[in-house]
C-alpha cells in the first residue's frame, strides 16, 4: 500500500471518528457513527483493493465505539 493511500485512510477514519459524535444521545451517536464508518469502511476496502463487506465491518464498528464514547458536552453542536 503506497502512503498517499494511507493517508487517505487515516484521514477518512479520522473523519468518521469526528463526525461519529453527532447526536444527542449515546445511543443515536453510536447509530450514526456506526452508519458512517461502515459506509466509509465499504469506500475504503473497495479503493484499497480489499473487501468492501471488511471494510465495511471494520468501519461500522470503529464509528459506532466513537460515537458511543463521545459526550456532547465536548463537541460542539451548535448550541
Amino acid at each position: 500500500m503506497t502512503v498517499r493511500k494511507q493517508l487517505l485512510i487515516a484521514a477518512l477514519f479520522g473523519g468518521v471518528l469526528g463526525l461519529g459524535g453527532c447526536g444527542y444521545t449515546p445511543g443515536s451517536r453510536a447509530l450514526s457513527g456506526g452508519a458512517i464508518g461502515a459506509g466509509s469502511g465499504a469506500i475504503i476496502g473497495a479503493a484499497t483493493g480489499g473487501s468492501p463487506a471488511t471494510g465495511a465491518l471494520i468501519g461500522g464498528a470503529v464509528g459506532a465505539i466513537g460515537g458511543a464514547v463521545t459526550s456532547p458536552n465536548t463537541i460542539n453542536l451548535g448550541r
